[in-house]
């Protein structure tokens, strides 16, 4: 077959040319049609009244704008799992959802409609977030529907529609009422940017150069000084002490003693303290409120008072004396300055090191005192170390990325949000006792602004100030277990745990653990018995962003490459690797899709769906073989989720076995064999190939869909080729013994072509071929097509030869 194909020509708008009849393979119109015919027939339908076979706790991505590449790298992958699932198992529940709710959102709708949020009102920004959100999101969904990804879009939800925010509301007084969630005033991460608390969750590190300043601090009614390291000098102002080793010989005769704080004047006293480190800086450090977690510890240990310099907005207020209103940078700035100029800088160097920044925005966290609320965790590690050990991990390798962040939690989880647009917290506070007052579960979804409680508070007032903050979008999001069953009625206490949550490993310290959190404290369960952990796409070695301007649009690969190719790159990476995108790879998909198509043409010819017959000839018991140990493999690596293991076995398969060999050897057999002879080939022919294409059709939904609509179905009876029964492994086919005589004659057809090929003749030169005689006997049953394939004229006893004529 591999001979009998010209070199494929690509043509914009994945339209291909290709075969000797020059046919057209039109990629496009064929996504067009499987896609509405899907939709139509409702071929990914969930029925309710069914046993649930298998269930996926569908990642709803964050409404954008379009599909981005990590998106159609990563739900591609789950895709491959459920298309699998689905024919393997039958009826699976593959919900989809969109993540309208949060940060994210807000400042998608602030640039689409050039606005600010804080310039607005409550109301008016929300109904502008609804507003947006309805325009935009049935083209953001239509990304994944074209993608191919197999959900049933008619059990659909937004983590901002009323049937989430009602669960959402739910899971927070339930925790409460379980004394899992609390209130309370405390040094809070914060982003200055987004003007919003966020959770240490939300961090991530980043490598900032920055100057390490020494500063010489006098001490008080002495001549001595003491020197000072630090990168953050517009903190001189929030002194309030400094500490010192008690081993640190150098520092021992200071402690006690007070130091005058340079530039600000105020008087603070240098205490020991095993937390300062002295191999960092000179030994000594300064403890001020905020600089970094680490003050927030000693600060509430040493019983210090606070003085806070920072807005909530990141300029500097009159606690800050002449550098009122300055932002942090520029404070930063005028700071060093006035310290050179007053001669108390020591050293100064540039140097890497790493900040917290938010993940939403790149901007550099501060820790500012704010009322919020917290769901208690630091005192239930050991518990959610346990919970996730319960699940498997695939890999296994990410479970131990999962501890090592439960280990290194510092805070509990912080819930609200200060906020326009999100799931409101679902509170009160009693004006005279300033008691908590929460909605009633009948009441919910509840507004409290714009609603009351149904009953008075116990001191008997009816006097309420509404909660205004809203909940962070991962307390919605970690209810999707329940936020996906409660679409069909089913109760989560019953039906937990689901069976798989496929997500990136960069949310493994939100979405998993958040989820794993909630799944436990609210149902004493597990949310899932496996978890699948897909990579990135990078680009030059790093991660796509738009911010690092290496971004490839998957809307452009589709048109032009088609989305089967798409999907096939997608597929050569292993699980919870990262993978380069690289144009040349999805070459390799378009180039499968034309080999599938050109042998599908060649096969349609002699397509008949006919019984086994008594005889199979041997090369088609090779094949078969050969087949079933494929069906075994494959079934194997995709229940692993090695679905690249699976995909490159099926791959080497179709091209050297199925098209390169079986199909070049059965050709003459096929048109001028006996009624046997041919029998034996149209019955392998058939159920191979029909099995090659069940085969590749969760990674490549279209073309097999195409080849199986125009030429199988009319057999089959099945609507669709993805509601298709799996094959299953027939081990009365698997014979190692016809698979070796077999091999032994493919690698004489290859000493053959090698030969005709070194000598520049037509495959179709005839030839004498010398075989052994004791080889002969061994490849009884194969000698007629052997002698076909390599157009012999003869076979002969000898020594092993060939001789063109």
């Amino acid at each position: 077959m591999k001979r009998s194909v010209k070199k494929a020509k690509k043509k914009e708008g994945s339209e291909v040319k290709e075969g000797k009849n020059n046919q057209q393979l039109d990629i496009k119109a064929i996504e067009k049609r499987w896609q509405n015919y899907w939709e139509k027939e409702q071929i990914y339908r969930f029925d309710p009244k069914e046993k649930i076979a298998f269930s996926i706790d569908t990642p709803p991505p964050t409404v954008s704008g379009k599909m981005h590449l990590g998106h159609a790298f990563s739900y591609a992958q789950q895709d491959f799992i459920a298309r699998f699932r689905r024919m393997y198992h039958g009826n699976i529940f593959y919900p989809f959802g969109t993540d309208d709710n949060g940060l994210p959102t807000e400042r998608l709708v602030e640039k689409l409609n050039g606005v600010k949020s804080k310039n607005m009102s409550r109301s008016e920004f929300i109904g502008l977030c609804l507003k947006t959100l309805e325009k935009i999101r049935r083209d953001f969904i239509q990304d994944w529907k074209r993608l191919g990804i197999s959900c049933d879009y008619d059990l659909y939800y937004s983590t901002i529609d009323k049937h989430c925010q009602r669960i959402s509301q739910k899971s927070f007084i339930e925790l409460y009422k379980k004394g899992l969630i609390y209130t309370a005033e405390f040094p809070t991460i914060f982003c200055v940017e987004c003007q919003t608390p966020v959770a240490q969750a939300e961090l991530e590190d980043k490598q900032e150069q920055t100057l390490f300043t020494t500063i010489a601090f006098q001490i008080k009614n002495s001549k001595e000084k003491i020197n000072i390291a630090t990168t953050r000098p517009e903190f001189l102002a929030s002194c309030l002490a400094i500490f010192v080793n008690p081993s640190d010989e150098r520092y021992k005769k200071f402690i006690g003693k007070k130091v005058i704080v340079p530039i600000f004047g105020q008087e603070v006293e240098i205490m020991e303290d095993s937390s300062a480190d002295m191999a960092k800086g000179t030994g000594a450090m300064m403890v001020c409120s905020y600089g970094d977690k680490y003050d927030v510890e000693a600060i509430k240990r040493k019983k210090l008072k606070p003085k806070i310099i920072f807005n909530y907005n990141g300029t500097m207020n009159e606690r800050a004396g002449k550098f009122k209103g300055r932002t942090i940078k520029e404070a930063r700035e005028a700071v060093l300055g006035e310290l050179a100029g007053e001669k108390l800088i020591v050293k100064q160097e540039k140097i890497m090191h790493v900040v917290n920044v938010h993940d939403k925005c790149g901007t550099p966290i501060e820790f500012l005192p704010t009322r919020q609320w917290f769901v208690k965790i630091l005192d239930k590690k050991k518990e959610f170390i346990e919970q996730g050990r319960k699940i498997k991990w695939y890999p296994d390798f990410m479970k131990k990325r999962y501890e090592n962040w439960i280990n290194g939690l510092e805070w509990d989880w912080s819930i609200s949000r200060e906020r326009h647009f999100g799931v409101p917290i679902p509170a009160w506070y009693c004006k005279k006792c300033k008691q908590v007052i929460l909605a009633e579960e009948k009441q919910l979804p509840v507004d409290p602004i714009k609603e009351k409680p149904k009953r008075k508070c116990k001191c008997g007032s009816s006097e309420f100030e509404p909660e205004r903050n809203v909940l962070d979008t991962w307390a919605t999001s970690s209810l999707t277990p329940e936020i996906a069953l409660l679409l069909i009625n089913k109760e989560p206490s019953k039906f937990l745990p689901m069976t798989l949550r496929p997500q990136a490993h960069d949310i493994i310290r939100t979405w998993a653990f958040y989820t794993i959190v909630k799944a436990l404290y609210h149902y004493n369960k597990i949310p899932w018995q496996e978890i699948m952990i897909s990579g990135f796409v990078t680009l030059g070695g790093e991660k796509m962003a738009k911010s690092k301007g290496n971004v490839i649009e998957p809307q452009d690969i589709m048109e032009k490459k088609g989305i089967d190719a798409l999907r096939f790159w997608a597929a050569s990476s292993k699980l919870g690797e990262d993978l380069e995108y690289q144009e040349k790879d999805l070459l390799t998909g378009q180039k499968t899709i034309i080999k599938l198509w050109n042998a599908a043409k060649f096969v349609s010819i002699h397509l008949k769906k006919i019984k086994k017959p008594k005889k199979i000839e041997a090369f088609d018991l090779w094949l078969l073989s050969k087949l079933n140990r494929l069906i075994r493999e494959y079934t194997e690596a995709m229940e692993n989720y090695e679905y690249s293991k699976a995909k490159s076995s099926i791959e080497q398969f179709f091209w050297r076995v199925f098209c390169d060999n079986y199909l070049e050897i059965i050709k003459k057999r096929i048109y001028q064999g006996n009624t046997q002879e041919k029998n034996s080939a149209q019955y392998s022919l058939y159920n191979a190939f029909l099995t090659l294409l069940k085969l590749f059709a969760p990674i490549m939904p279209y073309i097999t869909e195409e080849i199986y609509q125009k030429y199988f179905k009319q057999y089959e009876k099945v609507k669709s080729i993805h509601i298709a029964k799996w094959p299953g492994a027939e081990s009365d086919f698997i014979d190692d013994k016809i698979e070796e005589k077999g091999d032994r004659a493919i690698k004489i057809i290859n000493e053959v072509r090698q030969s005709k090929s070194k000598a520049q003749k037509s495959l179709k030169t005839e030839i004498i071929l010398t075989i052994e005689k004791e080889k002969i006997q061994e490849l009884e049953g194969f000698i007629e097509d052997l002698k076909a394939v390599t157009v012999a004229r003869e076979i002969k006893e000898g020594k092993f030869g060939i001789k063109l004529l």
